[in-house]
């Protein structure tokens, strides 16, 4: 398996509503999107929803999403199912952190998605943590179905409110496979 750095961008000064990954190209086997996020939100808990990352891809706001999600905050668990939401808010979250976390603590996230190109339905991992200097901090692992067309855009933003704070930065990585006879990586 060969990483690929397909794009990075880094939030400048004045923050951003969203990041936005336009024209991915369709020369991968498989995606990798890394996040170090944090949020300007006001909410005063590291776990407060408002501060959750949402991913859209290519547009899709509809009910093209079923995922499993289990989530921890180290003394307590919960596992979620989600097969037809009404929206996408509740199908693939992951964590970043707001101004409740301790200070100049970015989230950790990685989302991967295998065979992105196919126009079949694509699984989604995300493995997400919360980064917070206190007994609690919050860990999200989901594995996910996106039911759409060949992936061509991917879109992180808040599911309530607030913006990514300067240097909050994702990468997207291009994955080729590995030897395997047919396929050789150089």
């Amino acid at each position: 398996m060969k990483k690929t750095l397909i794009e990075r961008i880094e939030v400048g000064s004045g923050g951003a509503a969203s990041i936005e990954f336009t024209s991915i190209p369709q020369t991968y086997a498989d995606l990798l999107l890394v996040i170090s996020g944090r949020a300007d939100s006001a909410f005063s808990s590291p776990d407060d929803m408002a501060n959750d990352l949402l991913f859209r891809f290519n547009s899709d706001a509809g009910t093209n999403y079923s995922s499993r999600r289990l989530a921890g905050n180290g003394s307590t668990a919960n596992s979620t199912a989600f097969n037809t939401a009404p929206s996408i808010d509740e199908l693939n979250r992951a964590y970043t952190n707001g101004s409740g976390a301790t200070a100049n603590t970015f989230a950790s996230t990685q989302l991967y998605i295998p065979n992105y190109t196919s126009s079949s339905a694509k699984s989604i991992s995300i493995e997400s943590v919360n980064e917070h200097n206190a007994t609690t901090a919050y860990m999200n692992l989901l594995a996910g179905l996106w039911d759409g067309a060949a992936l061509n855009t991917i879109e992180v933003y808040h599911l309530i409110s607030g913006n990514f704070v300067q240097y909050s930065s994702a990468s997207l990585y291009g994955v080729t496979a590995g030897n395997d006879g047919t396929t050789t990586v150089s």
